[in-house]
């Protein structure tokens, strides 16, 4: 748009010529009043137990979170253990196996193979039995160690804030 256009189309409104009305805000005067003092005092109670109260949740807030970090600790290092129990029941597995394999290509007759694979069979038995017993009884001990402190120090965090 040509300047002489934006002119013509804005003429009636010169801002120049605008002015915003003043208003002058009265002043009032407040009449002055004493708080009764017992309100004062309830009110300043009141202000302190809300105060005590915040000082408890956070206390029993912030145990309650040093209780978490230990349990997840705790939890984290006992499941790396059964990991590693995991792996060495896998391993003490597989060289049985290999074991028996290499028993097997050194039979002789078919009793030979027979007795080797009822030998193996009852070995295996017997190890994974005693293998599940040992990462079960790993099992309970993690997860009693991981949630133990997590029934005290809960129970203890928030008696503190009752």
């Amino acid at each position: 748009m040509s300047d002489t256009v934006t002119k013509s189309i804005f003429a009636p409104f010169d801002a120049t010529k605008f002015e915003m009305p003043k208003f002058e805000i009265p002043n009032f005067d407040m009449p002055k009043f004493e708080v009764p003092a017992a309100f004062r005092e309830a009110a300043e109670k009141g202000v302190a137990q809300a105060k005590e109260g915040w000082e408890k949740m956070k206390s029993a807030t912030e145990e309650a979170t040093e209780v978490l970090e230990t349990s997840y600790v705790t939890a984290s290092k006992g499941a790396s253990e059964y990991g590693l129990k995991v792996i060495d029941a896998a391993r003490a597995n597989t060289n049985a196996t290999f074991d028996y394999v290499t028993s097997l290509a050194t039979a002789k007759s078919l009793s030979d193979v027979v007795e080797i694979s009822s030998t193996y069979a009852r070995k295996q038995f017997d190890t994974v039995s005693a293998q599940t017993k040992e990462l079960n009884s790993l099992a309970q001990k993690v997860t009693t160690d991981a949630v133990e402190p997590m029934k005290t120090g809960f129970t203890s965090a928030f008696k503190k804030v009752a």
